[in-house]
């Protein structure tokens, strides 16, 4: 396993069921895993926002055959290794949202989707600064989370 921090792992963030399932390569090339390695390092600054809790990834890196397959669009930051879907055990992902905040984590964006996770992000390159937004996404749409 390779650990980009001391809590994640480039496994975790490159583990893709439908790339298992169709033997789709998500091999991240090596732009891709720096940008991993920023994502782990703003991942950790979340573990300890929440208390130590374990942050589960339900999506990190995709490549674009796995990007397309869940219907995402070629401008995702997930496909640059620059974002995760995220969820807490026992926390409400509203809450992961609101303590990332409170913790003035430097996250690029930060989304509540439709109540089940958390997408956070970091810029798309080292030296760009975070936009600090800050959304929720749901069936009424995209607004700003509040």
């Amino acid at each position: 396993m390779t650990q980009l921090t001391a809590n994640f792992s480039l496994e975790e963030l490159t583990r893709s069921e439908a790339a298992n399932r169709n033997g789709w390569d998500n091999t991240p090339n090596e732009q891709e895993i720096a940008n991993l390695k920023r994502l782990a390092a703003l991942l950790q600054k979340v573990k300890t926002a929440i208390g130590g809790k374990p942050v589960m990834i339900n999506s990190g890196f995709r490549s674009k055959q796995v990007n397309d397959s869940v219907g995402s669009k070629d401008s995702s930051q997930h496909r640059l290794g620059c974002a995760a879907d995220i969820r807490v055990p026992g926390m409400k992902p509203r809450e992961v949202v609101e303590a990332c905040i409170k913790a003035g984590i430097p996250y690029d964006q930060i989304i509540l989707e439709f109540d089940s996770w958390c997408h956070i992000s970091i810029p798309n390159a080292p030296e760009f600064n975070p936009r600090k937004s800050a959304l929720i996404i749901d069936r009424k749409g995209t607004r700003i989370f509040s």
